[in-house]
């Protein structure tokens, strides 16, 4: 029996009776997939997760976590650990970059909500509830730049002198990351995990959380691979956000030039990090909607090194490569 066929299944076992339809409800970069359950008088998720390849357990323990919180998340309905599904409530189809695409307008008032929702998520963290952002996992998600990128994407092998300059600049963002407070991290923070859902929106693909920046988050959500934002625009609503964290006791620094830097820094290693993962969805698992988005995470990686002294060997290496 395939997949498709043990879903229906198991979903008619939920909903016995009642007559229901199945679509897909959207596509992930994982081998997770979703689909819409439409039943005459509301609609469901289910989450199919073929267990050789995904754990629901972490999904299930953030989507905990992100509720006691006190933001807005799918409840769990009913689950099956050992086949990998999950039926879930239906936050809706109109993600952020959905709205905003059609909409420019929205922007302030869904970037307040988002921002609003990110510091609940960060004032409930506490060590130990989720895996450490480690200096590993930093080095790993770094290191898909030069494999995935530079070697697969662009065919170009790196000198001696290259890679070592590589290595010092990586070494630096590493540090960065490391030595800012730690909070919650969703890690995918961004326009396609966030859905328009009333006042508060719907929060998706959390299960990767981690333990680790306080700036992580809000540079997924700023400087977003999927839809660009004026620098002064961006800059105001990092402020925002920075007032209403320090107001909240969150651990930032009182000092927002200090904030700002660790803001940008992190996203130096994010969009290293993203441009590897896009590479690697292409070239490995043969998924090529990620080239279009590749240009503006360039972009931004580019910009945040023109600016910083310390970043720019890696610029250099860019123009090289």
């Amino acid at each position: 029996m395939d997949r498709s066929e043990l879903l229906e299944n198991w979903l008619k076992q939920q909903v016995p009776g009642i007559p229901h339809t199945l679509a897909p409800a959207s596509a992930d970069a994982s081998f997770r997939r979703y689909f819409r359950v439409s039943l005459p008088d509301r609609s469901l998720i289910v989450m199919d997760a073929p267990p050789e390849h995904e754990d629901c357990r972490p999904f299930l323990h953030v989507a905990a976590l992100f509720r006691d919180a006190g933001v807005h998340v799918p409840h769990v309905l009913a689950q099956d650990l050992e086949s990998g599904f999950l039926l879930l409530t239906d936050l809706g189809n109109t993600t952020y970059l959905d709205a905003l695409n059609g909409n420019e307008a929205l922007a302030d008032p869904l970037y307040r909500a988002a921002a609003a929702a990110l510091v609940k998520i960060q004032l409930a963290s506490r060590p130990s509830a989720l895996p450490d952002y480690d200096e590993a996992l930093l080095q790993r998600e770094v290191q898909l730049f030069p494999d995935w990128y530079v070697s697969k994407h662009l065919r170009s092998a790196l000198s001696g002198s290259q890679a070592e300059a590589l290595h010092g600049v990586l070494a630096l963002i590493v540090r960065n990351s490391l030595a800012q407070p730690k909070v919650f991290v969703h890690r995918d923070y961004h326009s396609r995990n966030l859905m328009v859902n009333g006042d508060e929106p719907g929060i998706l693909d959390f299960q990767d959380a981690v333990y680790g920046p306080v700036t992580y988050d809000l540079v997924s959500l700023f400087k977003d691979a999927y839809i660009q934002w004026e620098e002064e625009r961006v800059l105001d609503w990092v402020i925002r956000y920075w007032e209403k964290a320090k107001k909240a006791g969150l651990p930032v620094a009182s000092d927002f030039a200090g904030f700002y830097r660790d803001f940008e820094w992190m996203g130096a290693q994010r969009h290293i990090k993203v441009l590897g993962i896009f590479a690697r969805l292409y070239h490995r698992d043969g998924k090529d909607g990620y080239l279009k988005d590749m240009p503006l995470v360039m972009a931004y990686l580019r910009k945040t090194c023109e600016r910083y002294r310390e970043l720019h060997p890696l610029l250099k290496l860019l123009d090289e490569v």
